[in-house]
C-alpha cells in the first residue's frame, strides 16, 4: 500500500520534446518576467517550484547545482533560467535542450527588458512627482525582503547537515562584516566539499 502511494505521488518529468509543452514553459517564464523586481534572483523560489515541484525536471540538488553554476559564471543571474531550460529538455537530446534554453532565457528577459526601456524613457518626466518618490522608497524594502526569502530558500535547498549550515552562517557573517572577496569563500567551500567535510 505504501509503495503504491509513493508511486502515485512520485513526480513524473514533463517532456519538452513536443511544441505544446515547450510553449507552456515559454508562457510560464513570460508571465514571471514582469515580476522580477530587483533582478532575476527574486524569482528563485518560483523557479524552484516550476522546475522541481510542478514540472519535475530536476531534483532539489540539481537545482542547487545549476544555481551555483549560474552565480559562479560571469553574467546576469537570469542565466539560471537558460540552464533550467537546458536541464528540462536534456533527455530529449542536445538540439531540444539548446532550443529550450534559448526559449526560456528569451521569455524571462524580453518582457522585463521592454518594460524597463519604456520606463526609463518616461521616468524623468515624473522626477518631481511624489508618486515616483514613494514608489522608489517602497521598492527597496520589498526587494530586500524578497531577496532574504530567496536566501532562505537556497539555504534549505542546498544545505543538508549541521556542518553545511554552520559554514553557510559563518560565510554570511563574514560577508556582512568584512571585505573578503566571495571567491575565497567559494574556494574554501569547494575544498571542504572536495575533502568530504561538507556534502549534500
Amino acid at each position: 500500500m505504501t509503495a503504491a502511494l509513493l508511486l502515485v505521488s512520485a513526480c513524473t518529468p514533463k517532456s519538452l520534446g513536443d511544441w505544446v509543452n515547450l510553449l507552456a514553459v515559454i508562457r510560464d517564464f513570460l508571465s514571471l518576467s514582469l515580476f522580477s523586481l530587483g533582478g532575476g534572483n527574486t524569482l528563485l523560489s518560483e523557479y524552484h517550484h516550476l522546475s522541481v515541484d510542478e514540472y519535475c525536471w530536476l531534483t532539489s540538488n540539481q537545482f542547487a547545482d545549476l544555481y551555483a553554476l549560474a552565480e559562479a559564471a560571469p553574467g546576469p543571474s537570469s542565466m539560471l533560467v537558460g540552464l533550467l531550460g537546458m536541464g528540462a529538455a536534456w533527455q530529449e537530446g542536445p538540439a531540444w535542450a539548446l532550443l529550450s534554453a534559448v526559449a526560456a532565457e528569451t521569455a524571462i528577459l524580453l518582457p522585463s527588458t521592454l518594460l524597463m526601456v519604456i520606463a526609463s524613457l518616461s521616468w524623468n518626466r515624473f522626477r518631481d512627482s511624489p508618486w515616483r518618490i514613494a514608489f522608489e522608497r517602497g521598492l527597496g524594502p520589498i526587494t530586500l525582503g524578497i531577496l532574504f526569502s530567496v536566501g532562505l530558500k537556497i539555504l534549505r535547498t542546498a544545505d543538508h547537515g549541521f556542518t553545511a549550515y554552520l559554514v553557510s552562517f559563518v560565510v554570511c557573517a563574514l560577508m556582512l562584516r568584512t571585505r573578503i572577496s566571495p571567491l575565497w569563500f567559494m574556494a574554501i567551500a569547494g575544498l571542504l566539499g572536495g575533502f568530504g567535510l561538507i556534502y549534500r
